[in-house]
C-alpha cells in the first residue's frame, strides 16, 4: 500500500507540474551502453544519443516493455524502426508512459550520419504530449541533438541534448518541457566486452551516473550489469540471439518501490550492408 502511495505521489505530484520530459525505460536498458560503440550498438541505442543511429549498417526493428515497480500505472512501451541509406540513417521512435488516467506519449524522426571517419552527428525532432482527464493536456514539438566522437578504434565518446532550448508545452499552461544534458563513454575492450559510463543532468533534478558493462559469449548470448547512482538502483539484462532476433529479459530495482521486469525484442533485416557517407 505504500508503494502504490509512493508512485502516485511521484504520477501527480511531479508528473502535473514543473519540467516535463518522457519517461525512459530503467531498467536494463536505461544506459543502452552500445550508443558509445561500434560493435554494440542497436536500434535502442537512439535512446541514450542519436548521434549512433549512424553505426547501424543493417535495417532494425525493435520492441520494448516493462512494467515499473510492478504496476500496470507505471508501464513504458518503446518501439523504434530504423533504415540506413547511402546518405545516412532515418529511424522513427514511439513511446508512451503511464496508463489511461496519466499517460506521457512521443513520437520522434530521427536523422544521422558519418561526418569522415571520426565523427558522427544526429538530430531528432519528437511531438509530445501527455494526457490527465478533466485536465488541459498540453503538447509541443521538441528536437534533440548528438554526436559522437570515435577517439580510437575501442573508445567512443558523446554528448546528446534533448529539448535544449526549452520552452513551454502550451500557450495557455505554465507546464514547461525540460531539457536534458548527456554525456557518455564507452570503451570496447573486445568486441565482445563493453564498458559504458553516462553522466546526465535533467532541469529541475540531480546529476545522475549511469554505469554498465555488457558481455556477449558464444556469439548467441548477452549479458548486462549496471547501477544508477540517482537511486542507487542496480539493473541487468540477460539475452539470446537468433537469426536476425536478439530477445533480452531486464530488470532492475529500487530500493524503495522495488522491481521493475522488461522484455526486449530486436528484428535486424539481414540486407546488403550500407556505409552512409
Amino acid at each position: 500500500m505504500r508503494k502504490i502511495f509512493l508512485i502516485y505521489f511521484f504520477l501527480f505530484a511531479f508528473g502535473a507540474a514543473g519540467a516535463q520530459t518522457l519517461s525512459k525505460p530503467i531498467a536494463a536498458s536505461i544506459i543502452s551502453p552500445g550508443a558509445y560503440s561500434i560493435d554494440h550498438v542497436d536500434v535502442f541505442s537512439v535512446w541514450q544519443n542519436v548521434a549512433s543511429l549512424a553505426q547501424l549498417r543493417e535495417a532494425g526493428f525493435g520492441v520494448y516493455g516493462e512494467r515499473r515497480f510492478l504496476l500496470a500505472q507505471t508501464s513504458f512501451y518503446s518501439s523504434v524502426i530504423a533504415l540506413p541509406t547511402e546518405d545516412g540513417n532515418f529511424a522513427f521512435q514511439a513511446d508512451y508512459f503511464g496508463f489511461k488516467n496519466f499517460n506521457k506519449s512521443q513520437i520522434g524522426f530521427a536523422y544521422a550520419r558519418k561526418m569522415g571517419d571520426r565523427f558522427n552527428l544526429g538530430m531528432k525532432v519528437n511531438y509530445y504530449s501527455f494526457r490527465i482527464p478533466g485536465y488541459q493536456n498540453p503538447s509541443t514539438v521538441d528536437f534533440e541533438i548528438g554526436g559522437i566522437v570515435h577517439i580510437t578504434e575501442k573508445l567512443n565518446a558523446g554528448i546528446n541534448l534533448y529539448n535544449p532550448v526549452g520552452g513551454k508545452l502550451s500557450k495557455t499552461e505554465n507546464e514547461k518541457l525540460g531539457s536534458v544534458y548527456t554525456l557518455g563513454i564507452g570503451y570496447e575492450a573486445s568486441p565482445d566486452f563493453l564498458i559504458a559510463v553516462e553522466v546526465q543532468k535533467q532541469e529541475e533534478l540531480p546529476v545522475n551516473v549511469n554505469a554498465a558493462v555488457e558481455y556477449d559469449f558464444a556469439k548467441k548470448f548477452f549479458a548486462q550489469f549496471g547501477v544508477a547512482t540517482e537511486n542507487e538502483s542496480p539493473f541487468g539484462a540477460a539475452g539470446i540471439s537468433w537469426d536476425q532476433f536478439r530477445l533480452d529479459v531486464t530488470a532492475s530495482f529500487h530500493p524503495q518501490l522495488g522491481l521493475t521486469p522488461g522484455l526486449q525484442l530486436i528484428m535486424n533485416f539481414k540486407s546488403k550492408k550500407v556505409e552512409s557517407n
